[in-house]
């Protein structure tokens, strides 16, 4: 019997994020792969965080599925916008007087991209006409 695949559309917020990785967490169970769990929900609260960013409180859909290379996780949204890896400079570690302010930005984002590559053995970017993306990762088994 073939693996069953994940497909769920969610609302594209915070919250959202929380369920998806429970459900690829079982998924992951179900097909004896427990210990890639790490990985790919890492993997998939960055995709899933930059994708209610660009498309927020609108729909998101993720597909999760055994290939024969690993598992393939793609998170679906409406925005044209395409996902931006932003060259990553020093980090700044010294206190910051304002960083629980509400809107403070303290330079330190960015660095969900760079993961997703740094964990996947491969990803990359699909348009849909007559709009939208999906973004998706390959994490080795």
């Amino acid at each position: 019997m073939a693996p069953v695949p994940l497909v769920a559309c969610v609302l594209a917020a915070p919250a959202s994020a929380g369920l998806v990785r429970t459900l690829l967490r079982s998924r992951l169970a179900d097909w004896g792969l427990s210990h890639r769990a790490d990985d790919v929900e890492l993997i998939a609260g960055e995709l899933l965080a930059n994708a209610a960013e660009y498309a927020p409180y609108l729909e998101m859909r993720v597909e999760f599925t055994l290939a024969p290379d690993g598992v393939r996780l793609g998170v679906w949204d409406s925005s044209d916008a395409l996902p931006m890896v932003k060259p990553l400079g020093p980090v700044d570690v010294s206190p910051d007087a304002a960083a629980l302010d509400e809107g403070h930005d303290d330079g330190t984002g960015g660095w969900g991209l760079p993961l997703v590559e740094a964990l996947s053995v491969r990803c990359g970017v699909d348009r849909t006409p007559p709009q939208g993306k999906w973004v998706w990762s390959v994490i080795a088994c």
